[in-house]
């Protein structure tokens, strides 16, 4: 069940009916706080986390819930270069895309579900 975190409201939704259209349950938070306590609540099989949120940002929610979880956290970013990469991927991402996004590009992301 794949909680999504995006400030993008369009985006989430997007992203919401990519992975609902493959058959999995989401939810959708607007905020780090608020997908902190979802997870924390649900135990979802994937997160997907937008970096930049308002409250706790997505590095901060991934550095807390890797302390904590095992859950996989995708980053889905606008922030491209290699050091962001980097970086998300040493506070515990196991994966990173970058926006933006279309339809087409979702499918492999969400086979991992």
């Amino acid at each position: 069940m794949p909680p999504g975190r995006d400030d993008d409201p369009k985006q989430a939704d997007l992203i919401r009916r990519c992975l609902e259209r493959e058959g999995h349950a989401t939810g959708v938070v607007h905020d780090g706080r608020a997908a902190l306590e979802e997870v924390r609540r649900r135990m979802p099989g994937l997160l997907v986390l937008d970096w930049m949120m308002p409250r706790t940002d997505g590095l901060d929610v991934c550095r807390v819930l890797r302390r904590e979880s095992v859950v996989p956290i995708l980053m889905l970013t606008a922030r491209a270069e290699e050091d962001d990469l980097l970086l998300a991927l040493d506070l515990g991402a196991d994966d990173y895309m970058t926006k933006p996004f279309g339809p087409a590009n979702w499918s492999p992301v969400s086979a991992r579900c």
